[in-house]
Parts: structure tokens; C-alpha cells; sequence
């Protein structure tokens, strides 16, 4: 399984040979310097660490800039390991879009983007009490009975109720890969992935 570390431009829509409009998102990946590599004998696991986007080096530890110095490549802003690599990677190697190719699947993984504190309504899709009737005055969008009486007396664990909504590792799977462009370091893939614009996300193949 080989992957990419990528930045999401934005959304768009392609048209197909059947003139069919298919809605895109554009992801800039890579190129991705090999700043590690992980053994068995070593670490305990086998794995490739990738390093991408550039960063002030004012803004790097000593430590991250010795680890960057060793790769043989600048200060770098984000840091993923991928394991079981299809191909075998050296220190200092680049891996770029041209991994991909248009007709493969791939896993998108990223940060949704962070709503707040919502309710039940927002958070859940509750449908609220329904009609001002029987007395409702402002509980329209309020979550309602939580628990029973006498037994359990309390409210079980899970319950859905209001609270932080989004800001939540999302993976969103078997996404398929219209284009990519090698000279831009882009990939198209049909459907939408989880973050904001110029957000972090990983493609895994």
C-alpha cells in the first residue's frame, strides 16, 4: 500500500466521455521527500516516513532540523508514516503523484472541518418537538427526555446529546481517480473529501 501526503485545493466537475458531470476535488500531493525509514530490527515495525510542505526553519526544533538534515532536505511542515510501501524507498527518495493513475481507488484521510458546540438539531439531525403546541414555548430544537426514572436512574453512556461537532479524523474510502497531473503535482478524484481548502489530507493507494 503506497501513499502521498496532500494539500485539498478545492471542488470542481469533470465531464466524462458519456458527457456525463461527475463532481471532483483537487488535491496538490507531494512531491514527498523519504525522511525515514522504519525496520523491524530497529523500531519494531516496518514503515516510510514521508515529509511535505516547506517550512521556515526559524519556525523548526533542533532536533526535526538534525532529522531533516539527515534525509538530505529542508525543514518540512507535515510528517506521516505509511506502511508496507509497494516499492522499497531510500532516505532522501521523492514520491510524487506519478504513483496514481487514473481508474485507481484510494482512501482519503483528513480533518473535518470544526462546527463548535451545536446542538441536537445540527449535530444529530434531531427533528426537534415538532409544532408550538401543548405549551412549547422555546423548545423547539431541545434534545427532550434523556433517561428513565426510577431505573436506570441515570443516562447510559453514548447518548446523543449536544456537544463539539467536527475537528475529527475522517477517512472517506474507495475513491476513484479521474486525472492527474504530473507537471502540476495533481490528483482528481471523483467525489468529495473531508477538511477545508489548503487543508493537510493523506491518499492512501
Amino acid at each position: 500500500m503506497s501513499g502521498i501526503i496532500g494539500k485539498k485545493v478545492g471542488m470542481t466537475s469533470i465531464f466524462d466521455e458519456a458527457g456525463k458531470n461527475i463532481p471532483c476535488t483537487v488535491i496538490e500531493a507531494g512531491p514527498c521527500v523519504v525522511t525515514q525509514i522504519r525496520s523491524v530490527e530497529t523500531d519494531g515495525y516496518a514503515a516510510v516516513q514521508l515529509a511535505y510542505g516547506e517550512k521556515k526553519e526559524k519556525n523548526t526544533s533542533g532536533p526535526l532540523k538534525g532529522h531533516f538534515q539527515k534525509a538530505g532536505t529542508t525543514p518540512k511542515r507535515k510528517l506521516v508514516e505509511f506502511k508496507t510501501f509497494e516499492e522499497e524507498k531510500a532516505l532522501g527518495d521523492t514520491v510524487t503523484v506519478e504513483i496514481f493513475a487514473a481508474g485507481d481507488y484510494v482512501d482519503v484521510v483528513g480533518t473535518s472541518k470544526g462546527k463548535g458546540f451545536q446542538g441536537v438539531v445540527k449535530r444529530h439531525g434531531f427533528g426537534g418537538v415538532g409544532m408550538q403546541t401543548h405549551g412549547q414555548h422555546n423548545r423547539l430544537r431541545a434534545p427532550g427526555s434523556l433517561g428513565a426514572s426510577s431505573w436506570p436512574s441515570r443516562v447510559f453512556k453514548g447518548m446523543r446529546m449536544a456537544g463539539q461537532t467536527g475537528n475529527a479524523r475522517v477517512k472517506v474510502q474507495n475513491l476513484e481517480v479521474v486525472k492527474v497531473f504530473a507537471e502540476q503535482n495533481l490528483i482528481v478524484v471523483k467525489g468529495s473529501i473531508p477538511g477545508a481548502k489548503g487543508s493537510f489530507v493523506i491518499v492512501d493507494k
